[in-house]
């Protein structure tokens, strides 16, 4: 099946509510090309230096979200197109953020990223971390990022029950923060879980955007 074809199966799939990142990085142009025509807008990538080059290359209309594990020195490359941020990880990271945003005058949406799964690879806050991050405070006086929701992984098992209690745990706790912290904000909408074997179940939890890659592009080629 061709790029379009596994792209229009995904969609399908998707309920309304429910968006799709497509996990394009470390694929080339082309394929990224295949999807803009079959209707795809959103793009995700890992990788500050690969998403700049697909960005200056591709078409402007493209929404281009940063999935990985983000290093604060390579922030500002991407501040002036970034869609959204999924895996800040630290307040440090948050604030880096909003300083290299103040400096390009822009506003850039950021989820807060929480480690439910069993392995310790994993980044992100724990589900207490992240709750006494914003009951301090600090981050109110961020005016350059906006904190639109949560994004998580579950562990990488092939336990389904294990895979719904972490999904369902992500979605309790964006349930309890929203309530305390965002209950008059419109923009903290988003929780940010489910990969190309799981986005079913994290559908089922709760899940407002899902990042597939390999179901849509099929094997990355790591070697280019």
């Amino acid at each position: 099946m061709s790029i379009a074809d596994n792209l229009k199966q995904v969609l399908a799939e998707l309920p309304q509510g429910v968006r799709l990142v497509a996990v394009s990085k470390f694929h080339p142009n082309e394929a990224i090309e295949e999807a803009y025509q079959a209707g795809q807008r959103i793009f995700g990538e890992s990788k500050v230096q690969e998403m700049t080059a697909k960005y200056e290359t591709l078409p402007k209309d493209i929404e281009w979200h940063f999935i990985g594990h983000l290093q604060t020195n390579k922030i500002k490359y991407m501040i002036p197109y970034v869609e959204m941020i999924h895996g800040i990880d630290t307040y440090k990271l948050l604030a880096e953020v909003n300083k290299q945003a103040a400096k390009a005058g822009c506003i850039v949406n950021c989820l807060i990223q929480i480690h439910v799964a069993q392995e310790e690879t994993k980044f992100g806050f724990s589900p207490e971390e992240c709750k006494d991050m914003l009951h301090a405070g600090e981050w109110k006086e961020l005016s350059h990022i906006r904190i639109c929701g949560l994004m998580g992984m579950a562990s990488n098992t092939d336990d389904v029950e294990q895979i719904n209690r972490e999904f369902c745990l992500l979605n309790r706790l964006f349930q309890e923060i929203k309530a305390n912290w965002f209950a008059d904000s419109d923009t903290f909408r988003e929780l940010s879980m489910g990969m190309s074997h799981d986005y079913h179940e994290a559908i089922a939890a709760g899940s407002t955007l899902v990042r597939v890659g390999s179901k849509i592009f099929g094997e990355r080629n790591y070697n280019t």
